[in-house]
């Protein structure tokens, strides 16, 4: 009786190991997509600040339309969507790590050391490098 449990055990196993693996992989994925259109807002960005004719309104394409738009406002728009995509990064980026630390302990393995370890602010770093110089 007891082997006919052990194929079951393996088998929960593997499903756990891989849903893990699914939803880091997912999240890696979404970083990457989320990326390109951040990538896509700087690049129109820069062309807006770069347009010689400093035209009033510009052409800005909404799904499968193009509709004229006031410069001032598309810019503002992508700038929200800008800090919008920043901060989902970074929250995805965050769960990331707690994700593949659970990965590593469904697999038996020990936890990434170093792994969740946070940026210095630009504070912190002003203050460290002050205490350096001193």
């Amino acid at each position: 009786m007891a082997g006919g449990r052990e194929p079951d055990m393996v088998l929960r196993f593997l499903q756990e190991v891989e849903e893990r693996a699914e939803e880091v992989l997912a999240d890696k994925q979404q970083i990457v997509d989320l990326d390109i259109k951040r990538n896509q807002n700087r690049e129109a960005l820069r062309a807006l600040q770069q347009d010689p004719v400093q035209s009033d309104k510009v052409m800005v394409c909404f799904g499968n339309m193009f509709i004229k738009f006031p410069q001032s406002q598309t810019t503002d728009m992508i700038k929200k969507d800008q800090k919008q995509l920043d901060e989902e990064i970074s929250k995805l980026r965050k769960q990331l790590k707690v994700k593949v630390n659970s990965l590593y302990e469904a697999q038996g393995k020990p936890q990434l050391k170093g792994f969740s370890l946070n940026a210095l602010s630009k504070e912190e770093m002003k203050a460290i490098n002050k205490v350096l110089q001193t």
